[in-house]
């Protein structure tokens, strides 16, 4: 089950699906595993936790109409737990990696980026957001 505030840094913490069409993928996986959904507010917009007996296994989300026109498909995004996004994206750019989304706040839930590493592969940094983390992103 993903914990991202439970989890460790350094481990998976949590799993975003990416899609062309939201409803076609909550029921392809509702229908596939069993997986129901709830609706989340964040950041002006909204996502959908998906979940199994009531427990989070990741989230879906409607893919903008700039990645649908670029012909992206869709596609997960796992999520690694760090102590300092800010740091870890500065440490994956010194590796070799490409930071291609810049860190930032999920209302209330994180702040995250995403990273391309040494190979290319994509994967999600996550810090769990701290009770005094202000809208910018900082500790107030």
């Amino acid at each position: 089950m993903m914990q991202p505030d439970k989890t460790g840094a350094g481990r998976f913490c949590w799993v975003d699906l990416a899609a062309t069409d939201v409803g076609l993928a909550k029921a392809f996986y509702a229908q596939l595993f069993g997986w129901t959904s709830c609706e989340q507010s964040a950041n002006g917009g909204s996502f959908t936790r998906l979940q199994l007996s009531d427990q989070d296994v990741g989230s879906i989300y409607q893919m903008t109409n700039a990645h649908l026109d670029s012909g992206m498909p869709s596609h997960w995004t796992p999520y690694v737990r760090v102590a300092d996004v800010d740091a870890a994206a500065r440490r994956a750019a010194l590796l070799g990696g490409e930071v291609v989304v810049r860190p930032f706040v999920v209302s209330g839930i994180a702040r995250i980026a995403l990273i391309l590493d040494s190979v290319g592969a994509l994967v999600g940094l996550w810090e769990p957001i701290k009770p005094n983390i202000g809208a910018n992103g900082h500790g107030e």
